[in-house]
């Protein structure tokens, strides 16, 4: 039995890998999850995700032939749901880059686990995200617009508009993504390729794998492209949801109109992406037994990130609060006082601002909720950490509707104000989303090394002990690629 074997009952929740771990250990335990029948779990979660996938591609269907009436965005709410989910969705894939660059950029080992995990659903996350504003244009098949090339209509996009910058901060923030998450995958795509026993799996993991032999030269190209994408990676993280930000913080609509939102939206998105990240890790570790390379201490470390956010995001709020009375407009204070927090005077019907819960439901989970990471005790026990991550993530979509729809449906003009109250559609799209992204994170677990094999071996205590330092860190690499081939 190897080092990474031991029965989770046996050896309770690891702080560290265990010290005699080998490099054969971290190959079978990640590679044997390809190369098996897919658990039960895995099938228990993959086919309603399919079912979920289903239920979005109906309503896509009816939304495209029956037009965007079909939700519930009306004046003055016209943005809705849908400008909610895609903030929601973008937020959530801030969490791979940055794990995966920033984290990479100042050699925090502990990444080596979990990157691989947050890179791909970073790329996933987008994906849905890019969905929303592309079936808000009204007719998605003229989205070609956008783009700045001839068309009939002769029309060229108004790049002064913050909604032009965000279908290219988008676009680049995607395609940096999955070169940055491919190029890290091709040395354990070449590991599969040579432990495959069909033919076909080593056709099609030797043509991923790009004709790697993990020779010196390979892992020296390897090394400076990974550096370059990881540089290149991380001013993304700052500018997309920056950029994404200016779709509110450019007008003048009372709730908007801060410069804070730059920060907030960007320690937001963060908040949110390792929130989700450690739910579905924690649901992966479990089904396929990886307890021993996704440690306590992988997890520990997480929430105090999360922790570090959550203060960061509970200070933006405290924040909004200040500029509105420190501003001393009356609109601001009134959609804060008033609209949001449920103070003041009634309405004309004898209500508060009627979303006043949703702001509540919002500080109640961001604020409040990743207080207990203050307590080791919290940070290193799975069951609270895992309800904590899906009280973030919702306190997170919370935040995105509090922004948008309680800014919009309460304007300067009593005469237009309007409630929103969401469609069938909406809830549809919006929870199949849900399907597209987990039936594509199921099929990159059960096909793809979901862990990082040769940058996990680069982390073991002997993988230095031949070269003394980190000057020699490719030759390491080197090593560990001859070893898993040897396998």
């Amino acid at each position: 039995m190897s080092a990474l074997d031991a029965p989770i009952e046996e050896i309770g929740e690891r702080y560290l890998l265990p010290k005699e771990t080998t490099f054969n250990d971290v190959t079978e335990a990640v590679a044997r999850i390809t190369e098996t029948k897919a658990p039960r779990g895995w099938w228990m979660l993959f086919i309603p995700s399919v079912m979920t996938l289903g239920l979005m591609l109906t309503c896509m269907g009816w939304l495209v032939t029956q037009g965007v009436g079909t939700w519930g965005n009306n004046g003055p709410v016209y943005w809705a749901w849908d400008i909610t989910n895609f903030v929601w969705w973008i937020g959530i894939g801030h969490a791979g880059t940055l794990i995966s660059a920033i984290l990479f950029l100042f050699r925090q080992k502990w990444r080596t686990s979990i990157n691989r995990f947050a890179e791909a659903m970073t790329v996933f996350a987008v994906l849905c995200a890019a969905m929303f504003p592309a079936l808000h244009t009204g007719r998605p098949w003229f989205d070609y617009y956008l783009a700045p090339i001839p068309n009939q209509m002769g029309i060229w996009p108004n790049f002064k508009s913050p909604l032009m910058w965000d279908v290219f901060a988008v676009n680049t923030y995607l395609t940096i993504s999955v070169i940055f998450w491919f190029v890290g995958l091709i040395p354990d795509l070449a590991t599969l390729r040579d432990r495959s026993t069909t033919k076909y799996r080593r056709m099609i993991y030797g043509f991923l794998a790009l004709g790697w032999r993990g020779s010196h030269r390979h892992w020296q190209h390897y090394e400076r492209a990974y550096l370059i994408f990881a540089a290149i990676s991380t001013p993304l993280v700052l500018s997309v949801h920056s950029i994404v930000s200016f779709d509110f913080a450019t007008s003048v609509i009372p709730g908007w109109h801060t410069t804070i939102f730059p920060p907030y939206f960007v320690a937001g998105a963060v908040f949110s992406g390792f929130a989700l990240v450690m739910t579905l890790m924690l649901i992966v570790r479990s089904i396929f037994g990886m307890h021993n390379l996704v440690t306590i201490k992988h997890l520990d470390l997480m929430n105090k990130f999360m922790l570090g956010t959550g203060l960061m995001v509970g200070y933006a709020y405290a924040m909004e609060f200040f500029v509105a009375w420190y501003s001393n407009n009356p609109y601001e204070s009134w959609v804060f006082l008033h609209n949001r927090l449920g103070f003041g005077e009634l309405d004309s019907q004898g209500n508060w601002g009627p979303l006043w819960w949703s702001y509540y439901a919002m500080v109640g989970c961001n604020v409040l909720v990743p207080q207990i990471f203050w307590f080791k005790k919290c940070r290193t026990s799975v069951p609270i950490m895992f309800i904590a991550t899906i009280l973030i993530n919702i306190g997170m979509w919370f935040e995105r509707f509090v922004i948008i729809v309680t800014s919009l449906h309460r304007d300067f003009l009593p005469s237009s104000w309007g409630d929103f109250e969401p469609t069938g559609i909406d809830i549809g799209l919006y929870i199949g989303t849900f399907g597209l992204f987990m039936t594509l994170f199921l099929l990159f677990i059960r096909w793809i090394p979901m862990i990082a094999i040769a940058e996990v071996k680069a982390t073991l205590p002997h993988a230095h002990g031949s070269h003394g330092d980190d000057h020699n860190h490719e030759h390491d690499h080197e090593d560990h690629a001859h070893a898993a081939s040897a396998e």
